[in-house]
This record gives structure tokens, C-alpha cells and sequence, in this order.
């Protein structure tokens, strides 16, 4: 449900079933190990990367999938109930995936279903497995996330994937620093104060004024669909812009990671940089999804 569901403990024995995952990739061994089991998707919002992550997960492993994309595709489209459709594929399934508008909807959907559901993004509170993949990530570029120097660059209010990932950064020994260009955009308040009970976290507004100490950019867009009111997306969009120029003062083998769909905030002359690794960071995320699927199937111990 909730990335504070994990200890560091927890995190790293992720990072080892991702590993085994990534050893095994294409290996027929492991193209059988969920076969039997249905993974039934519930996705009330738009989705490319998570709700297919999922399924090709899903379908490596040997295992079948059934749900929708969109809510139109449902009888929610007819009036159902939330509780009720989760009730109904929890009939049909071994396993749900939900991701909806609504904060606190996966929780629910838990408290309904007799299987394992998992939160793959939960209104503009958190999208854990999204921090489980961010993490995996700089492991496997960095080699550790202990000793790092992270940054964590543009809609910090919104973004729930910033949320997710800064909670998780905190069982780890590294210093944070958030750029929010303007202070619309600055991280909640109650969230700020959690982190900082765990780790250094430092605001600013430009990235320049810290770039060159970053091991690792996090650049996030702004979150369009997250803002109540219109008007305040438009007095903020366009606020922040990274392309090769900005990046000049930066170290040579700075990690740059970015959750995806990139709008108009990062270039694409970025692309060719040896660090930018937002593409390999989404086929992690497959990886990732690998490993928790098995876990929680009882198919790795």
C-alpha cells in the first residue's frame, strides 16, 4: 500500500528477488514460475509504464491477465461501486493491481479483497512500486545508495512518485536536496518534516546552486492532472527546463533519472548523455514488478 510498509530490510530483499528477476530475464526457468496464477489490473487513470509493466511482469513469469485500462472499459462507467468491482475481480484473480484518482482507493480496495492488492498509484499520496523501481535503479548504476548525493528536481507537491521516493530514500544514509523552482511547487509540509527526521534535506530554488555536488537528478514534470485548479498549472508550467547546457557544471557520471512521461521539462539532447537513464530505468521497472509479483504470490521466498 504504502512504501512506509517497508523497512530497508525489506527493501534490499527486493533488490535481491530483482536480481535473480534480471539474472533470468529471458530464461525458460522462470517463464513458468507464476503459471496458474491471474494478476487482474484495475486502472481508473491514463497508464502507459505501470499498467504494462504489470502485464508483460505478469506474462514473464508464465502467469495470465485480465481488467481494464480505463474506467470507461468497466461497469463503473454504469454506476458500480468501487468496493463492488473489486469485489467481483478479487473472484476472478490471485493478485490486483489498482491505480486510482482517489487517495486512500488502494487501501479500501484491501480492506475488500481476499488477495494480495497491490498500490501502483494512489491519488498525489504515493506510488510505491514506482520507489521500489527508482531505487532499484540507482542500486544498479551506482552499485550502492548509501554515501549518495540525490537531488529530487521539479513538482514536489504533486508528484506522487516524489512522495514515494523520498520515503524511501530516507532509510538510506544519503543527503537529499530539492529543487523547487518556485514555492507553489514546494513539498508538503507533514512530508518535508517526516524525511528530515531521517536524513539531511536541504530546499532550493535554481539547480545550479547544487548541482555539482549530485550523484543522482530526479527530474519529475509537472503533474497537470494533480492541480485543483487550472489557472495554478499554468502560472507553473514551463518554470524549469534541463538540457545539456544546464547540466554543463555537473559531475561526469551524474545518474539522471526521470519517472516519465517527460512534457517540456527535459530535453532530448539529454538522451545521448552516458547518465541518462530514465529508458533503462523504465525496463527496471519490469524487474521490479518481477520480484513483487513473485513475493507476494509466495513464489520466492
Amino acid at each position: 500500500m504504502s512504501i512506509r510498509d517497508f523497512t530497508r530490510e525489506d527493501i534490499e530483499a527486493v533488490f535481491k528477488a530483482s536480481d535473480l528477476m534480471l539474472e533470468l530475464y529471458d530464461r525458460e526457468k522462470y517463464s513458468r514460475l507464476l503459471e496458474g496464477k491471474i494478476l487482474a489490473l484495475l486502472f481508473f487513470e491514463p497508464s502507459t509504464r505501470t499498467r504494462i509493466s504489470f502485464e508483460v511482469a505478469m506474462k514473464r513469469l508464465g502467469g495470465a491477465v485480465i481488467g481494464f485500462a480505463e474506467p470507461y472499459m468497466s461497469s463503473v462507467q454504469k454506476g458500480e461501486t468501487l468496493i463492488d468491482t473489486v469485489r467481483v475481480l478479487d473472484g476472478y484473480a490471485d493478485v490486483l493491481v489498482i491505480r486510482h484518482p482517489n487517495e486512500g482507493a488502494a487501501r479500501l480496495a484491501a480492506e475488500y479483497a481476499q488477495h494480495p492488492v497491490i498500490n501502483a498509484g494512489s491519488g498525489r499520496q504515493e506510488h510505491p512500486t514506482q520507489a521500489l523501481l527508482d531505487l532499484y535503479t540507482i542500486y544498479k548504476e551506482k552499485g550502492a545508495i548509501d554515501g549518495l548525493c540525490v537531488g529530487v528536481m521539479g513538482d514536489l507537491r504533486y508528484a506522487r512518485t516524489v512522495n514515494s521516493l523520498l520515503l524511501a530514500l530516507a532509510n538510506f544514509k544519503v543527503d537529499v536536496h530539492l529543487v523547487s523552482p518556485v514555492p507553489f511547487l514546494d513539498p508538503r509540509p507533514a512530508l518535508l518534516e517526516e524525511i528530515r527526521n531521517k536524513v539531511a534535506v536541504q530546499l532550493h530554488r535554481r539547480l545550479q546552486e547544487v548541482l555539482p555536488q549530485l550523484d543522482v537528478l530526479y527530474i519529475t514534470r509537472v503533474q497537470k492532472e494533480r492541480f485543483p485548479d487550472p489557472s495554478e498549472y499554468e502560472r507553473v508550467r514551463g518554470t524549469y527546463f534541463v538540457n545539456r547546457d544546464t547540466l554543463k557544471e555537473a559531475k561526469d557520471d551524474l545518474l539522471i533519472l526521470h519517472p516519465l512521461p517527460r512534457v517540456d521539462e527535459l530535453s532530448i539532447d539529454v538522451d545521448t548523455l552516458p547518465g541518462a537513464a530514465y529508458f533503462r530505468q523504465a525496463h527496471y521497472g519490469v524487474i521490479v514488478r518481477m520480484a513483487l509479483l513473485a513475493l507476494v504470490l509466495g513464489a520466492l521466498q
